[in-house]
């Protein structure tokens, strides 16, 4: 298995979009976020022991995070895969399962279920969570709503594709750049405070 792709990806895989290509090792996992963006995932994410991530995809930034979490941490990775038409084969989760074990520090747990389903039986306080899964702004705001409040105090909240940049390609009227203007630019809650901005990735922290 090799390791994620961030930015010019070839030509040759690009034609290869099919995650069944990476599963078998044929091109790298496509991570989904600018090496920028995988940077500061790992920059927020060390010393924070109890991490998730809702939308796993093809594992990039699982990958990413698994790399840099704590080696007793426990990094517990979010999404039902239930768009593969042939279920016992699915090849985007099995590519997930692949990029992941590429690294074996820290303990994974694979959650394979809605983000809904996993936080009505979530029990534990949480370090660190990156929210990548549906962009629709309802399921965002439904996302956020059933998870901020396991975050401890000075816990962080990743969003991806939830900044508008120069040369970028999330637009003002996506979900996430919604959620994030509203919430934490617009209204400005005390309680949590933006601390970092990479390319499309908005880092808040949970204040009190």
């Amino acid at each position: 298995m090799q390791t994620p792709e961030h930015e010019d990806i070839p030509g040759l895989y690009r034609r290869l979009r099919h995650p069944l290509f990476a599963w078998i090792g044929l091109r790298p996992i496509f991570a989904q976020h600018t090496r920028a963006e995988h940077e500061a995932l790992q920059r927020w994410v060390r010393g924070r022991k109890t991490v998730v991530e809702i939308g796993v995809a093809e594992g990039g930034s699982a990958f990413a995070l698994r790399q840099a979490m704590p080696p007793n941490g426990a990094l517990y990775l979010i999404d039902p895969y239930h768009l593969s038409r042939i279920r016992w084969l699915n090849a985007l989760r099995r590519a997930a399962h692949a990029c992941v074990r590429v690294s074996n520090n820290g303990r994974v747990v694979w959650v394979e279920e809605f983000s809904a389903q996993a936080a009505a039986k979530w029990n534990d306080t949480i370090d660190f969570i990156l929210f990548d899964g549906d962009h629709a702004e309802e399921a965002v705001r439904s996302d956020w709503r059933a998870w901020h409040g396991f975050l401890r105090p000075g816990g962080v909240a990743a969003f991806h594709d939830a900044r508008v940049f120069l040369g970028g390609w999330p637009a003002v009227s996506d979900g996430p750049v919604k959620l994030v203007d509203g919430l934490f630019r617009q209204n400005q809650p005390s309680e949590w405070n933006i601390v970092d901005e990479v390319h499309s990735l908005v880092i808040v922290q949970r204040s009190v």
